[in-house]
């Protein structure tokens, strides 16, 4: 064969292969071209790489849909990467829920949200839906669980109170606190009021809202708030003094703190504070001893009730001879 042969040979076969493969001369014609004609996508989600096919990406009426077939323009890489400038963290979820039609949720409450969140971008409906549903239960099971919420600071107690609009109920319980050794009946009676509570908790649920607090200097004490401020307080200790040492006593005044817990609900939905509320307050009836902090001109006063304060009492058996001291 002569070189002109060759020659001539050599450009007929290069131009054949220029018409069947098209040529781009710039990143506009790239990109709108689309993904038309083409069976598999490679898909660069923010740095995350997924390789599927159009017919998945194809399954609902969504922005993966209109990618697919042009309606949307996206960037190609020179490699044949489709960018897509999201974040790919669940990117695969969308994905697997296009190929099964169902998929796993997580159960985290933001993680759900994100999925959402996602799914709505991509307008991938059947997914949104299913978070939606998700979401929904888990509201629905939260609200019928009772959550106590755990002090651990002051400041958080002062949060606390003061941004919610629901009466709280706090008992501080710190058994670890005590300065003298306590009496037979007194961890029986720190149980009682420590049941008392889960029992009210229980009760009330939705309505009260109950915290607890074993970090604070009482022993055992109820205090109960409405409207942001402490509304009365239940002291369930005492000092006895006996013949040869002091002793530290714990009282159950079940009757006391069930009253006080319904005499917060006034505060529920702010009407304690409208007419007749601190009236109704008032007009109840008095049993222990009763403490009232002083208020000068329109300030109210915290009730703060005291079973017993720094009683002489000796519980030992009958027989033995009592000595009060002062």
């Amino acid at each position: 064969m002569s070189a002109e042969a060759s020659v001539g040979s050599h450009a007929a076969d290069s131009a054949q292969s220029a018409n069947s493969q098209p040529a781009f001369h710039n990143s506009d014609e790239l990109r709108n071209r689309g993904l038309l004609g083409s069976k598999y996508v490679k898909l660069n989600v923010g740095g995350s790489l997924h390789y599927t096919t159009v017919q998945t990406l194809s399954k609902e009426d969504s922005l993966l849909r209109s990618i697919c077939n042009g309606g949307t323009e996206v960037s190609i890489d020179s490699e044949g990467w489709v960018i897509l400038d999201r974040c790919g963290r669940h990117f695969g979820l969308v994905l697997n829920f296009l190929r099964d039609g169902s998929v796993p949720l997580p159960e985290d409450h933001k993680e759900l949200d994100e999925v959402l969140e996602e799914a709505q971008y991509y307008r991938v409906q059947g997914l949104a839906q299913l978070c939606i549903s998700a979401m929904q239960k888990q509201k629905d099971v939260f609200e019928t669980v009772c959550r106590i919420p755990m002090i651990t600071s002051a400041k958080e107690e002062q949060k606390i109170m003061a941004s919610c609009r629901k009466p709280v109920v706090k008992l501080q319980n710190n058994r670890g606190n005590n300065k003298y050794s306590y009496t037979s009946n007194s961890d029986d009676n720190l149980l009682k009021n420590i049941e008392l509570f889960d029992k009210l908790v229980l009760r009330f649920n939705g309505r009260v809202l109950f915290v607890k607090d074993v970090l604070g200097d009482e022993i055992c004490c109820w205090s109960f708030y409405g409207e942001g401020r402490k509304i009365a307080e239940v002291c369930c200790t005492s000092i006895v003094y006996a013949t040869e040492k002091k002793q530290t006593k714990v009282e159950f005044p079940e009757a006391r703190i069930f009253e006080e817990t319904l005499n917060i609900l006034i505060y529920e939905n702010g009407r304690g504070s409208g007419p007749g509320g601190l009236h109704l307050l008032d007009a109840r009836g008095s049993g222990a001893s009763l403490d009232e902090e002083g208020a000068t001109g329109g300030e109210r006063r915290v009730r703060r009730i005291h079973v017993r304060r720094h009683i002489m009492h000796d519980e030992r058996g009958p027989g033995q001879q009592t000595v009060y001291k002062d």
